[in-house]
């Protein structure tokens, strides 16, 4: 699974076939999480609250980056990194 951004530790991947609603994995610390590009956790935890709030923040500063990615992963196109939280 491509990963497309990492910052604070954490980890932000998106598979190229995968099913709607458009979503990514989170990793932090060897636990994960599915996030909608709205920021609800669709599935899993990430064990922090704090990390689950930095995933929430970059989403919103990354929402279309994020929308671009999953339609090039829809079609089996290489997608682009995001910038990662600073």
């Amino acid at each position: 699974m491509p990963e497309i951004s990492r910052f604070f530790g954490i980890i932000i991947r998106m598979f190229y076939d995968e099913h709607n609603p458009p979503h990514f994995h989170a990793e932090f610390q060897g636990k994960t999480s599915v996030f909608d590009f709205q920021g609800n956790v669709l599935k899993g935890s990430l064990g922090s609250k704090t990390a689950v709030k930095l995933v929430r923040e970059w989403i919103d500063l990354h929402t279309n980056e994020l929308l671009a990615d999953w339609e090039l992963a829809r079609t089996s196109k290489e997608m682009m990194p995001i910038e990662p939280l600073n």
